[in-house]
């Protein structure tokens, strides 16, 4: 097999599981913190469950982040939303911002994860390289990916949970206006990715992120 398609196949297997596990457990998060505030949507759907299949969608999950793997892109992805109901929660403007919140809080319990991981696999590494090396890469992976999904999500635009955030904190009226501009969140984010910006505007808060987290964990 060309020495590039072995490239290829190592890139898939290290970023494999981190992207799957990135994606997956933050709808489950987001499906966890609904149902105990009083929407049962996703566990009537089967959603509240870390099987994979369950969430995958074939583009986001899928082709996309393949692609970017192969050709060398900014990583991201998604699966398909968790569904919530809004107004099955206990106090709906109030928990929706809870709900939101917790994919994001879950990737960032996954990027600690992911750098203890790290840590204990660069403590072992003279000692045993060919398994060290594969999991310093694969946590890497992790760190950058659960970045990447938690400070994308955290942009202040609809239907992102960082615009359910802002939508929830919002006084009533200015929540109302604000959730109306929800049709033109996706083609705004569209934009931004096709004018190349993205990488720009969510770059330097990922570097800053895992700099932290690399810091605080002497790595």
């Amino acid at each position: 097999m060309p020495q590039d398609e072995w490239s290829v196949l190592g890139r898939i297997a290290i970023w494999a599981l981190p992207v799957i596990l990135a994606i997956t457990v933050h709808e489950v998060a987001h499906g966890w913190v609904a149902y105990k505030l009083g929407d049962d949507t996703a566990k009537k759907q089967g959603r509240l469950t870390l099987n994979p299949i369950s969430h995958i969608d074939l583009v986001g999950t899928i082709i996309l982040p393949t692609v970017l793997l192969v050709f060398g892109g900014f990583m991201f992805g998604w699966a398909k939303p968790v569904p919530v109901n809004f107004r099955n929660l206990n106090k709906p403007k109030r928990d929706m911002v809870y709900v939101a919140i917790a994919g994001p809080l879950a990737n960032l319990i996954m990027i600690f994860c992911w750098a203890i991981l790290m840590k204990l696999a660069m403590i072992i590494g003279h000692s045993n390289e060919f398994i060290s090396l594969p999991l310093i890469y694969m946590a890497y992976a992790g760190i950058f990916i659960n970045a990447v999904l938690m400070v994308l999500n955290l942009l202040p635009i609809l239907p992102l949970d960082g615009g359910r955030v802002v939508a929830g904190l919002l006084p009533h009226k200015m929540s109302v206006q604000f959730s109306r501009l929800e049709p033109l969140g996706l083609p705004i984010l569209i934009g931004i990715m096709v004018m190349n910006w993205l990488p720009k505007l969510i770059g330097p808060p990922i570097y800053m992120l895992q700099t932290s987290i690399f810091r605080i964990l002497g790595i």
